[in-house]
């Protein structure tokens, strides 16, 4: 490993608020991935260099890691079984889970996804949720799981404003983000599901790994992590379900 060399940290844009479109001073992106990587370049002595991930399907962007385009994936990634088998994760430094979007004024009564029978339930394409909708749809508790490219999630937000879908299922808070500025949707439910987030290498790059467990084990011991925390992900919000792991 040349530890002089640029980190090239791959992530999947926008997916507020692990990531954002930023200006070129901020490394092209803003956002809590952002934030935690600048400062853990800053600390290994290399450059931060953001690798934009544009495909349809999230967990598509694993296979980049084997294809040399990036030495990192930062990008609100759930640690799973499955991903485990595409990629070596650090330790996990956050925790949050599945939320539930719906229009308040066309489901006044949904709180809970066993509110949402007979409805469509959105999600995007190699999202952790997309499992969770399925099993729902699969045991008769929604209607149907209608599927959007990754980047579409707006457009998956008016289509739950408009009412052709039912509700909308991701993490916390990329939802609490993203209905900020749209009254009629709400963030209903939350802690649908648990889930660890965590940054990813090659699944052979044992050495950068470790290295940056132990950076980041220095941004938890002096607090920058839970500073980042409140700051972006809002861990200190009455009622949230996401925290940032000592």
């Amino acid at each position: 490993m040349d530890e002089s060399a640029p980190l090239r940290v791959g992530s999947a844009l926008p997916d507020p608020p692990f990531e954002l479109d930023g200006t070129a001073q901020a490394g092209g992106a803003i956002g809590f991935d952002p934030a935690v990587m600048q400062e853990v370049c800053r600390r290994l002595g290399r450059e931060y260099v953001l690798v934009r991930y544009e495909a349809d399907d999230f967990d598509g962007i694993f296979a980049g890691l084997d294809q040399g385009s990036y030495d990192v994936v930062a990008s609100g990634a759930t640690i799973t079984a499955h991903r485990r088998t595409l990629a070596r994760f650090c330790r996990p430094h956050v925790r949050s889970g599945q939320s539930l979007v719906v229009d308040r004024r066309r489901h006044p009564d949904v709180r809970t996804v066993d509110d949402l029978a007979g409805g469509i339930l959105g999600v995007q394409r190699g999202n952790t949720s997309e499992p969770v909708a399925e099993e729902l749809a699969r045991a008769g508790r929604v209607a149907a799981v209608r599927h959007y490219a990754y980047h579409d999630i707006l457009i998956a937000l008016d289509d739950v404003a408009a009412g052709r879908v039912d509700g909308f299922m991701k993490l916390e808070p990329v939802m609490r983000w993203l209905t900020r500025d749209r009254p009629g949707l709400a963030v209903v439910q939350t802690g649908i599901t648990q889930e660890e987030i965590g940054v990813a290498v090659r699944r052979d790059d044992a050495e950068l790994a470790d290295r940056l467990d132990g950076v980041l084990d220095e941004l938890r011991g002096d607090g920058t992590l839970a500073r980042l925390g409140r700051e972006w992900l809002g861990t200190d919000a009455p009622g949230t379900t996401t925290a940032v792991l000592s």
